[in-house]
């Protein structure tokens, strides 16, 4: 499951992803916007930061924006970054490979194979959906719906 954490850090990076421009928020700003806890988006943004997803300034002025444009960030990089691994097994990580220590035979594990495969399909997902991706089909959704 998504943490909690990971869900505001997705949705503090689309309301960065609709701003146009270099125009930047304040936190205080992106916590109103999505009714998200001031201090504890304090510490995602920092992570965010951390990690390359996002840029900050002090001051006066200052704020958070995203650091590189919105089709060039993915669900599956803020989900690896907030939550660690995709895959529901270490044995069926691409990043995170761990053996399981009760495993007699990777290659004949049929729950390895199954979990593999949920693993493939949730990283195609979240790899392949880009913020602005997200924001253009919740777009278009409203659109279809007025």
């Amino acid at each position: 499951m998504l943490s909690q954490k990971c869900k505001y850090a997705l949705q503090a990076l689309l309301v960065l992803a609709r701003e146009k421009g270099d125009d930047l928020l304040l936190v205080s700003e992106i916590a109103e916007r999505e009714n998200l806890p001031k201090k504890f988006l304090e510490a995602i943004l920092l992570e965010l930061n951390r990690n390359g997803l996002v840029r900050s300034r002090r001051g006066r002025g200052g704020g958070y924006a995203l650091a590189k444009p919105a089709d060039l960030i993915t669900f599956g990089q803020v989900v690896r970054i907030m939550d660690g691994p995709l895959a529901p097994l270490s044995c069926v990580s691409v990043n995170y490979y761990r053996r399981c220590d009760d495993c007699k035979d990777e290659q004949s594990c049929e729950i390895r194979r199954v979990m593999r495969r949920v693993r493939d399909a949730i990283a195609n997902e979240l790899d392949g959906t880009s913020l602005a991706a997200a924001l253009n089909s919740s777009t278009t959704k409203e659109l279809l719906a007025s």
